[in-house]
């Protein structure tokens, strides 16, 4: 257990976490930094500071390097994994330059000789928290980490495990981003969860449809206006470009854009500058476009419908979203956020599903994805006038299904076929991985594909 000085935590107090062996030395530091304002725990044990660390984040640690149960460079290699811009003031009694050196090389920020003065080590701290940079993001990280869903992101599967990893990993990259999904998969959802763990994330998120104006509205929108740049323009209005400056730009069915719009966001993306309607004068910004669409893109490029350079801008790194008919393990719990929802909205207490329901929505194919079933539920909380959410609540072409689905459920062995097929996919067809995922051998899995008749020409149609 942590040994905490400080009766109230207050959100403003950096955060410092000691570790040494020695209770004394643990006791001296913690009190002697509690004097400053700071929020100390301290630890004699490496493991559990860790754990601590992993489930509460911190703002700098102090650690000595000879620990009982952890090395201090092993463990300042797993204190960079949570968090890469963590400060971590290495202290020991044994000195020596290679280990200086050696320190420095795995990212500690200090190396301090025992014995020091307690006024030394206190520089060191404020000169290290005034210099650390990004841990905020980390603790953002830990924020959404904590929450039981990933940024508003519904789900457990394995294919939205991978969407998480990739956004986790392309969020603090300042380039644009394209994502690729069916209507109804959540894209503005993802480009908001880019942005809420980018380092552009205290700046502003402006959502954009491409599709929903007409080009000359569209434009005016995008761009703004200089006053009396056209009839009605009776003063300067900002864009929205403008308005994202220094943040993130959201351009939603972006190959809905006219040709003539494709050209003036070409130019912007490239030159980092555009010219108000009827403007003289460039207008500079600094923002970070992540464009989505539902459409085939490539296939637009090649009928001539989309310019293949704007494609590639905002292409740089491309995530493709799951339709919930290739996550339908997810449905359940998506069903249970969406009743949460719902019950505050209408202020119902409906918190049981009878199990018809969830098998008749587990065998819908869901043309609408998530934002259809999110529609089913409204409708049939708002509908529902007991605690039990029943059948009868489900629009009727569902309620038909129940007397079908019987007929469609597939036997045992083709389920298993589909699941080791679809692990395999999203391997790449890696068997090596593919079993491990499966938690089998891979002669089980060999011998499975035999017996299934699974071939490297994965049709996930059938």
């Amino acid at each position: 257990m942590p040994h905490n000085n400080m009766k109230e935590t207050k959100e403003n107090k950096k955060r410092i976490v000691i570790i040494d062996d020695e209770a004394l030395t643990c006791k001296r530091l913690e009190t002697a930094l509690s004097k400053h304002g700071y929020e100390v725990y301290s630890f004699t044990k490496g493991y559990s500071a860790l754990l601590f660390i992993e489930d509460n984040l911190c703002d700098l640690v102090i650690s000595d390097i000879r620990l009982k149960d952890i090395d201090g460079l092993e463990l300042l290699e797993r204190l960079k994994d949570i968090c890469s811009s963590l400060p971590v003031i290495l202290i020991t009694g044994y000195a020596s330059i290679p280990g200086a050196v050696e320190a420095t090389k795995k990212g500690a920020y200090y190396y301090l000789p025992k014995p020091f003065h307690i006024k030394d080590l206190h520089k060191i701290v404020e000169k290290a928290l005034n210099e650390s940079l990004g841990i905020e993001i980390c603790k953002e990280k830990l924020k959404i980490k904590k929450q039981p869903f990933f940024a508003g992101l519904v789900g457990e599967s394995l294919a939205m495990k991978k969407l998480y990893e990739t956004i986790e990993k392309v969020a603090p990259l300042d380039c644009n981003v394209l994502i690729e999904g069916e209507t109804g998969t959540g894209k503005e959802l993802i480009a908001r969860a880019i942005h809420s763990l980018s380092p552009r994330k205290n700046n502003p998120f402006v959502a954009f449809n491409c599709g929903a104006l007409s080009e000359d509205l569209a434009a005016n929108e995008l761009f703004g206006h200089e006053k009396e740049a056209f009839t009605g323009a009776v003063s300067k209005r900002i864009g929205l470009l403008e308005t994202a400056n220094y943040g993130t730009l959201f351009l939603d069915e972006i190959g809905e854009c006219s040709p003539l719009l494709q050209v003036k966001l070409l130019r912007v993306i490239q030159e980092r500058q555009f010219y108000r309607l009827g403007g003289t004068k460039p207008v500079n910004i600094d923002i970070r476009i992540i464009a989505a669409t539902n459409r085939n893109l490539k296939k637009m490029i090649k009928n001539g419908y989309f310019r293949e350079d704007l494609y590639y801008r905002l292409n740089v790194i491309n995530i493709k979203v799951p339709p919930l008919r290739e996550r339908k393990e997810d449905i359940p719990a998506l069903i249970r956020y969406f009743l949460e929802r719902y019950n505050k909205k209408f202020k119902k207490e409906v918190y049981q599903v009878e199990a018809s329901v969830v098998k008749v929505l587990l065998n819908y194919s869901f043309p609408g994805n998530v934002r259809e079933l999110e529609n089913i539920i409204e409708q049939a909380v708002a509908l529902c006038e007991n605690k039990i959410l029943k059948l009868e609540d489900l629009p009727p072409d569902l309620k038909l299904m129940d007397k079908t689905y019987n007929k469609n459920i597939l036997p045992l062995k083709e389920y298993e076929k589909q699941y080791i097929k679809n692990i395999l996919y999203l391997t790449g067809f890696n068997q090596k991985e593919t079993a491990k995922i499966l938690g089998i051998s891979r002669t089980t899995l060999w011998r499975k594909m035999k017996e299934l008749n699974i071939t490297k020409n994965v049709d996930l149609s059938k």
